[in-house]
């Protein structure tokens, strides 16, 4: 149970014999109106999916993680540090896809916890998150690059950030539960431009 942000491959995404259930994952309707709603901005559709890799740990071949910190404080830190706009685009997302988007598309298809699904582009999304990175000065080359099996949520959560923020503290130690968050949408970004694919909640 609980709340994860995960890679999506194309099967899945280009599947709609299963968007009534989305515990399934079908996710063929929101693709449509994806594409539907590029098209009408002028844009191409997205159609360059990766199928899902098979799972080898620390291959960074997927993405999975837990969302199970409170978020109080990383709502605080970007309040700090972002214009609302800006939060909104870095949080207020439910599917993250590898395009530039100038603005947020917003779908009237559901997603696993809304009514629509909002639709964000993963390089504004990476910019902001590279923000709060240097803001709360991450040690980004510390923290898990793969992310195939809760590597991130296990690292903040089994001790080894607690045991880097003693020998190496500063602002980031100094609220690991909006650090965590940071490193979470930061990875996410960085994926979803390496392989070319979604992320989204699940």
């Amino acid at each position: 149970m609980g709340i994860y942000l995960v890679s999506v491959g194309a099967q899945e995404w280009f599947d709609d014999a299963f968007d009534d259930d989305e515990e399934e994952g079908g996710r063929g309707a929101v693709a449509s109106a994806l594409d539907e709603e590029l098209r009408r901005r002028g844009l191409p559709p997205y159609t360059s999916v990766p199928e899902e890799a098979d799972f080898v740990r620390g291959s960074g071949m997927s993405f999975e993680e837990k969302l199970v910190p409170p978020m109080d404080g990383f709502s605080a830190l970007c309040r700090s540090h972002l214009s609302r706009a800006e939060e909104e685009v870095l949080c207020g997302w439910t599917l993250l896809v590898p395009l530039s988007l100038d603005e947020e598309i917003c779908l009237p298809v559901n997603s696993a916890y809304t009514d629509e699904t909002m639709v964000a582009g993963a390089p504004q999304v990476l910019r902001l998150a590279e923000r709060l990175a240097t803001a709360v000065e991450l040690p980004v080359d510390e923290i898990p690059a793969a992310n195939d099996n809760l590597d991130l949520t296990m690292w903040f959560l089994d001790g080894p950030a607690k045991d880097l923020a003693a020998t190496r503290p500063g602002p980031w130690s100094e609220d690991l539960d909006a650090a965590f968050y940071v490193a979470l949408y930061l990875r996410a970004a960085q994926h979803s431009l390496r392989r070319g694919c979604p992320i989204a909640y699940c």
